[in-house]
């Protein structure tokens, strides 16, 4: 899954991708490098970001949606907690709802999710993008992240979505300290025992920064090891900003793997 900001403020590359003609050129390099998923956001979900109104989002993603859908078939996914967002991404061509609040900011997500039968991620956060960094506590991070995500599933399947339609994510430096988000890594196993495809969003994050001090634009190596690791440990996906390196990392990674499992190379 790769990341396309349509924002002036995200942590990582704010404001490179605002206008929508730079959004749709990063959208074909990502598609050139073999994305996935296109991931398209309009609203900064940074520790400290305040909300953006959904007219304001729509204002900023529709025209991206539009533009991609025009000449590629691939996922579209839409980075929002409105419904009203959500339903505009879907009308414009989208067919994933990635919703970081897991379907509780928004009272409509479900039934539209549910009527569409698009993908859905649902995340894991402790708190909201403003105040989640603030003072976030455990008594068992895994434990806590893998019951609150089986319980929005229960929630999104009570209301109608399909099981083969959900996707979770706990939530990597969403309302976590250092230790919490390398413990979530460390024990992804056990989020996939749920049976549902793990998505792990790690990318650039300040967790890989505070282990090899580098600055946000320099985390590439550590993003690698956090997307090969996940990979090898549970995720079915990973969100990422370096859509050609991670795919090579994650061909070789995948490759060992296969041959040590007795199964040939990938070719």
């Amino acid at each position: 899954m790769g990341v396309l900001n349509c924002t002036p403020d995200s942590f990582s590359d704010g404001g490179r991708f605002l206008a929508a003609d730079a959004a749709v050129a990063h959208a074909r390099r990502m598609i050139v490098e073999g994305v996935d998923i296109v991931d398209i956001g309009g609203e900064s979900t940074r520790p400290g970001s305040l909300p953006v109104d959904p007219a304001e989002q729509i204002r900023r993603t529709i025209p991206v949606i539009e533009h991609i859908r025009s000449f590629w078939d691939g996922p579209i996914s839409i980075d929002t907690t409105k419904a009203e967002v959500a339903r505009a991404a879907l009308a414009a061509g989208a067919n994933w709802i990635n919703d970081i609040s897991a379907f509780r900011d928004d009272d409509g997500m479900a039934d539209i999710a549910a009527k569409s039968g698009s993908m859905v991620v649902l995340m894991h956060m402790q708190g909201t993008p403003r105040t989640m960094q603030t003072a976030p506590d455990y008594s068992d991070v895994v434990t806590e992240v893998r019951d609150f995500l089986q319980e929005r599933a229960n929630f999104a399947l009570g209301l109608g979505v399909k099981v083969d339609r959900l996707v979770v994510d706990p939530g990597i430096g969403f309302g976590k300290r250092q230790d919490d988000n390398l413990a979530i890594l460390g024990n992804l196993p056990r989020i996939a025992e749920l049976g549902f495809p793990v998505l792990v969003g790690a990318s650039r994050k300040s967790f890989i920064g505070k282990i090899t001090g580098d600055d946000t634009p320099d985390r590439l190596e550590g993003s690698l090891a956090a997307a090969v690791w996940a990979a090898l440990h549970g995720a079915r996906i990973v969100r990422v900003h370096d859509v050609a390196a991670t795919r090579k990392a994650l061909r070789v990674a995948e490759s060992i793997a296969g041959a040590q499992a007795g199964r040939s190379p990938i070719p």
